[in-house]
């Protein structure tokens, strides 16, 4: 016997024969606490995130994970899912409740010849810039080699290609999902096209995505990138000469702007090791000659401690902030989309900088726009098109004791920063504790994401996310 936590809250005793014959029925099979695969299921990215499931059913495929869906639906057992492990809500993991675990379904498959790429939702970064990069392709992901593909791609997904190719969903060209019902969909532009629509940007409300297809785009096998490192102290002029090059940039150049205390990185001279430092991050996506000749203007900025910017391998890059990344320490995020950096927004994101609560807590604001910017606000879920930069308030530290100064420092910054605030956000950067924000962040598409919602999950079935609900449904999200 199992007690395993409810759609309405409660717990339910699940047959220990009922559960065996779910074992035996997997590919994946099923654990629970103090058996083998337990913890490293439970086991997310943020270390804020120590909870205990039910019990956790893994799966292996698409059949797997539509008798898991058939199972908890049959039981009304609460469901969480874990693909990649890496969303800052922590999302994939309930106390109480059956995790649903992706993590093993990780096939990349590449078809060079149509430049195209199924992925497995269990699937990292990694896996799929080392498959891609093979045939010297590329499809527009994240910048931490280490995020899943699941989470990002339904969040929408934006890195260093994202300005010349466009952000993960615009590249996604279907997938098949296992809806709320126990059904195998595919769908596309064509097929179940609603739920095409609602994937792309709209999370994980909508069923479970076991198999995504993207195009790929012709890049590297190196990429002219790199890191510029200033003092804090030239960042107001800086800042402000960096927007006129974000403006008049092309498709191809991404500058990304991070401030933080330097790491004790091996080519920063060991007396700036510690020190508030503005750092700038670039990428350009196309040709070497032409990525430097791009690059002029940034390199000519103020005096730099150093600048390591040179051709490096595309894959290479992609994880180059991942030592800044490692998973089992504390995080939490804020998130704003910006139209730009006015004087106002400088001085706030400066003041907060003098005043970090941990050495490895850090503001950046990524560089968007280009091809992404081009793509209307209705014809994918995702909300924000027009947005010029993305601010997100990385916070993250390793000692539960700092929770309260770490978590109080990111929300007064998010707070001085709505003024200059689209209003919008990017879903995948959002805390958990945000749940009030949702339908503010999705603006004109939420009453359509209500609507499939209501179509395709009408019992909200899918909750344990930054929920939707049902349209004319008042079912809580758990």
């Amino acid at each position: 016997m199992t007690d395993i936590k409810t759609l309405n809250g409660s717990t339910k005793v699940v047959d220990a024969g009922a559960i065996e014959a779910l074992d035996e029925a997997l590919r994946g099979g099923v654990s629970h606490e103090n058996s083998a695969g337990y913890d490293a299921a439970r086991t997310i990215w943020n270390a804020m995130v120590d909870r205990k499931p039910g019990m956790v059913a893994h799966a292996k495929g698409a059949s797997d994970v539509q008798k898991i869906v058939n199972f908890a639906q049959d039981n009304n057992l609460m469901m969480s899912i874990r693909s990649g492990g890496h969303q800052i809500a922590g999302h994939a993991v309930v106390d109480g409740a059956l995790l649903l675990d992706l993590s093993a379904m990780t096939s990349v498959s590449v078809d060079a010849a149509g430049k195209t790429v199924r992925v497995e939702p269990g699937a990292l970064l990694s896996d799929i810039d080392k498959e891609t990069q093979a045939h010297n392709l590329v499809v527009p992901v994240g910048v931490n080699s280490t995020t899943g593909i699941a989470g990002l791609t339904l969040g929408g997904g934006f890195g260093w290609t994202t300005r010349k190719f466009g952000m993960t969903i615009d590249n996604l060209l279907s997938a098949e999902v296992v809806t709320a019902n126990g059904k195998i969909l595919t769908c596309d532009a064509k097929q179940n096209a609603d739920l095409f629509w609602a994937l792309r940007g709209g999370g994980g409300n909508f069923g479970v995505v076991t198999a995504f297809n993207f195009q790929l785009h012709a890049l590297g096998p190196e990429v002219m990138s790199g890191l510029i490192v200033h003092p804090i102290s030239d960042a107001p002029a800086l800042l402000r000469e960096l927007t006129t090059i974000t403006d008049n940039a092309s498709d191809e150049l991404t500058v990304w702007s991070v401030m933080r205390k330097a790491p004790p990185l091996p080519f920063l001279p060991e007396e700036w090791h510690g020190k508030e430092v503005l750092i700038f991050a670039a990428c350009y996506a196309g040709d070497m000659v032409e990525g430097e000749k791009a690059m002029a203007g940034l390199r000519a900025l103020g005096n730099p401690i150093v600048d390591v910017i040179s051709p490096h391998p595309f894959t290479g890059w992609q994880a180059a902030f991942d030592p800044l990344l490692t998973p089992g320490e504390r995080n939490y995020w804020k998130s704003h989309d910006l139209a730009d950096l006015p004087e106002g927004a400088i001085t706030e994101l400066l003041d907060a900088i003098d005043n970090l609560p941990d050495a490895q807590s850090e503001v950046f604001i990524a560089h968007v726009g280009g091809a992404m910017a081009r793509v209307p606000i209705s014809e994918t879920a995702y909300p924000e098109r027009a947005a010029h930069f993305v601010m997100n308030v990385h916070t993250r530290w390793s000692s539960a004791e700092k929770d309260d100064a770490c978590i109080s420092w990111a929300r007064k910054l998010f707070d001085d920063m709505k003024p200059y605030s689209t209003g919008s956000a990017y879903v995948n950067f959002m805390p958990e504790d945000e749940v009030d924000r949702v339908g503010n962040v999705y603006g004109t598409n939420m009453e359509r994401l209500s609507k499939v919602k209501a179509h395709y999950d009408p019992g909200n079935f899918f909750r344990c996310n930054h929920n939707i609900l049902p349209a004319g449904s008042a079912i809580a999200a758990q």
